[in-house]
Formats: C-alpha cells, structure tokens, sequence
C-alpha cells in the first residue's frame, strides 16, 4: 500500500525532533525515496515527508520515525502527609513520579522485536520495570452498557454503522441494556466494508466519540462513553430505581395513607401494591383491580405490555391501557389510583367514578413528593464503553522470548496490567483477555492499521527481579530520566482518583 495523508504537526511535516526508531530496509526495486513500513502487516511503501495509511509513522530523509509522540503521565510525590508541588525546570524533579503509557509507543511488528519501551524507574525504593507497547488488536471488541428502560431491539438483534453489520444486542440487566459490538469476526470474517466500518466505529468508541447505531427491528442510538445515550431522539436522563416490584417495596411504607391502589409499570416485572409483600404487611386491603398480563408471584406481573419506548419501557402511553377493570365486589367509587413508571418520568392519578371507572385527577400534593423520591432515587443514565481485547500471541513477545512466561507472571499477579495507565480487569482463565474503562483513558488512545484491526496502548508493570525471572529483554531497558530527555514526548497530568500503576507488585505468600 502507498502511503496515506500527510501529517502536519510542528512547522513542517513533522516536529522538529522525532525519534528513529527502525532502519528501514527498502525492497528491491522500490522507488527512490521509499521506505517500507514494518509497523503492521500493511507494508506502506512511504515517500520522504509522508505518513503511512494509518497516519502514525512517517519517512524522514529513509528513516521510519514514530510521527506520535509517546504519552508519559507525571504526579507529585507524597512527603509525609503533604503533596511535594510540580518544581519549575527540566521536567526531571524529583518531586514527581513518571509512568509511560503505551499511547503512541507503536507496536513490535513483525514480533520478534522487544517492545518498543521497556523502562526502569523507581517507586518506593524499589527498582521497577514498565513493558510498553501498543497492541495490533483482532481479537477484540467493546461492551456498552446503556442506561435505559426503552426498548431497543430483541437479544441477538443485529446492530449496524453506516448501514454495516458491527455487533449485536446482548442481555438486559438491571435497568441496562447490554450491546457487543466489534470482534475478529465483523474486523475480518465479512466483507470488506464490514471490517472498514467496523473498526471505524471502534476506534470512534474508544476515542470516546459519539457513535450512531440502529438495531435492526429496534431502535436508533446514539451512544458516546460516559454520556446519557440519545434513544431514537431523545437523550436518556434516569436510570431505574428498581422493577416495578422493587420499586413497590422501596416506596410502599410512603404510599401508605395517601392512596388506596399504586401500580408501577414496567415491561419485565410491573409491581401492584395491595397484592405485593409490602402492601399485605402494611394490610392494605384488597382494591379489587384486575391487571391484564401474566400473574406471576403475588403483586407481580410479566408482559403487562409489548417493549417500547413508553411508560415504564413498555409500549403503552396511555397507562390505563394495562388495567382489565375493577372487581364491583371489591372496589368502591372514590378509590385512589397511583400508576407511575420506574423512574417517575410518567406518572398519573385517578380516583373511580360511580362506575368503577378510573378518572384523571390533579396530582395531590403529598403524592407528587414520592414522585420526586423516585426520581431523586434514579441515578444518571449513561453509556458507558468497555474496552475487552486478547493480549496475547505477539504482543507477549515483546517483553519476553517466553511469551507464557508473561501470562503466568500476570495470573501470579507479579505483574501489573494497565492500558494507558487505566487499571484493567484480566480475566480468568486462558490467555491475557483485559478489560479496560475507555472513559478513563487518555484521549485519542486508540488507532487503526488497516489490515482492519485496532492499535490500542497496553503496559505490564513488575518488580524489577519478577522481570529478570521471568526472561524479560533486560539488554533493552532505558530508563526513564533518559526517556523523559527524548524531546519527542509528552507530559500529562495524573487523575488523581486512579491508583499509580507503579505501585509495587506483592508477591503470593
């Protein structure tokens, strides 16, 4: 592949100090001037002064240079109980700690190399070691949880980007619907513009863009990291407090006195009040309402209702359309009829009329204030985006010629797993399977090569001993005072709410 679009960073077409960090070898009969890339499996033949397809390296003068600079986080030292503040100067203090990140480091393409930084620094008296790389990515995939009630589609619905097949809907959880999106076989196992527009929509995801989706036979989305989702139009507020019958339960004891029946409304478990649990032992007396749907434990019905995006996640917008009718040995003219949704966002009251038939009434006073419970009880609903990706086959090369070396150190838990400096989630079982919070990353950690497959930053932290043990590429480590005088970095500030990722590594007892 020729190269791509040129970068424009600095004066020129690059900034004025970048850092080698291949010879490149040029191909017989290549152009004068190319330089073959060996960052991916691409091969971009790349002219003097221009970037490769994936806009990340970059030919100057026939030397390949990483066109990104590489990201290192800096925090100030505690000093007893006091934070040591930033000192003026080199950026060499000793009043800060440095982590590097694997955002920008590039890859260890074509996977016999070391990783491309394997830094020593020192963290409590203790000599430390960082093994950072950025990971060519097939095997991997995002899970989005989206605050909601709405229906969004079926389970197993396909879900498409710019009218292509990227994921589909997975199971709904408490007041979440779950979404997959991404994996080997949409990047690979389909056709081309399926894996272009698959990793287009991934690595948009992890960059914490907005992302437009429609499930087929369900909903239109728009989801975007740790933001309300935007469900057919309309952005998402509140997150449940609880089903039907839960929220029955939770609200039951300050219900009582003020009306005679409540009915919340959901499309899993639509709760009643005189016939659940809280209402028999506050001993409300029967109100004689008949529900359609089906009776499930007392108090509890399923299918009240198709899925929708109406009162309670149900398809209804006129709620008395969940009501069969009043029993006339049962109810009385004036009783007092409370429905509401989950969430409080719709809710009416009634009073029966002679007939036995629910009339809408203004919203006492005293009603309206459990409401306002129930939506203060509703936490903000959100999309949040789960990075899950197999760290394993090449990129465990790159820390050491024994790649399962590296795997047996993590499940030790001697080593220290991170992606941009994010704690990850490793799960158990076979390989280096990382689960990673994009929200909490830095921006723009991830890129693409266009094989299709997402580049995203990966680090694995350890003693330095742990390091040696396990056959690590101790000839390739530099420290990091030296990489701190590369000019071509860059300096961030730490969040504070996360835990250092330098922080020594204990081993098993």
């Amino acid at each position: 592949m020729d190269e791509g679009s040129k970068s424009d960073q600095g004066d020129g077409l690059f900034p004025k100090a970048v850092t080698v960090l291949a010879k490149s070898r040029p191909p017989e009969r290549m152009r004068e001037g190319k330089v073959e890339c060996n960052a991916c499996p691409v091969l971009c033949k790349i002219a003097d002064g221009a970037t490769g397809a994936c806009d990340r390296w970059g030919n100057v003068a026939g030397d390949l240079i990483r066109v990104d600079p590489v990201l290192l986080m800096e925090r100030a030292k505690a000093s007893g109980t006091a934070i040591v503040p930033f000192a003026e100067g080199d950026g060499l203090s000793g009043a800060r700690s440095y982590f590097v990140t694997g955002v920008g480091a590039g890859t260890t393409y074509p996977d016999y190399k070391p990783a491309p930084f394997i830094v020593a620094s020192k963290q409590d008296d203790v000599d430390m070691v960082t093994v950072v790389t950025e990971g060519i990515f097939s095997y991997c995939s995002f899970k989005v949880k989206v605050d909601t009630d709405r229906y969004l589609g079926d389970e197993a619905a396909p879900i498409r980007y710019a009218g292509e097949h990227v994921g589909h809907v997975a199971t709904a959880e408490y007041g979440s619907q779950m979404l997959n999106l991404g994996g080997v076989h949409h990047l690979t196992g389909g056709s081309k513009p399926e894996g272009r527009a698959t990793v287009k929509m991934m690595m948009e995801l992890g960059n914490k863009q907005p992302i437009d989706l429609e499930i087929e036979g369900g909903a239109k989305i728009t989801v975007e990291a740790g933001k309300p989702p935007i469900v057919n139009g309309v952005p998402e507020q509140r997150m449940r407090v609880g089903c039907g019958s839960a929220t029955i339960g939770i609200f039951a004891k300050q219900w009582w006195g003020l009306v005679d029946e409540v009915v919340v409304l959901d499309d899993h478990i639509t709760g009643v009040l005189t016939e659940h649990q809280a209402g028999k032992c506050l001993d409300m007396p029967p109100s004689g309402i008949k529900m359609g749907g089906r009776r499930s434990t007392p108090g509890r019905y399923f299918q009240i209702a198709n899925p929708g995006s109406g009162w309670g996640g149900t398809d209804l917008t006129d709620p008395l359309k969940c009501l069969v009718g009043f029993d006339p040995k049962v109810a009385r003219p004036g009783l007092r009829l409370l429905i509401t949704s989950t969430t409080g966002e719709d809710a009416a009251y009634f009073e029966l009329d002679e007939a036995l038939q629910p009339v809408a009434k203004p919203m006492p006073l005293a009603l309206a204030h459990v409401i306002e419970r129930i939506a203060e009880n509703c936490e903000p609903s959100l999309a949040t985006v789960l990075f899950v990706g197999g760290a394993g086959g090449s990129l465990r090369a790159g820390a050491t010629e024994n790649p399962v070396a590296l795997t047996r150190s993590i499940k030790n838990r001697l080593v220290n797993v991170t992606c941009g400096g994010v704690p990850t989630y490793v799960w158990p079982g076979g390989g280096i399977t990382v689960m990673v919070d994009v929200a909490q990353m830095p921006n723009n950690s991830f890129g693409y090569v266009p094989t299709p497959a997402i580049v995203a930053p990966i680090e694995f932290t350890m003693r330095l001993d742990d390091y040696r043990a396990l056959g690590g590429h101790m000839d390739a480590i530099v420290s990091v005072e030296d990489l701190l005088r590369e000019p071509h970095h860059q300096l961030a500030a730490w969040a504070g709410d996360q835990p250092w990722p330098l922080l020594p590594t204990k081993a098993p007892q």
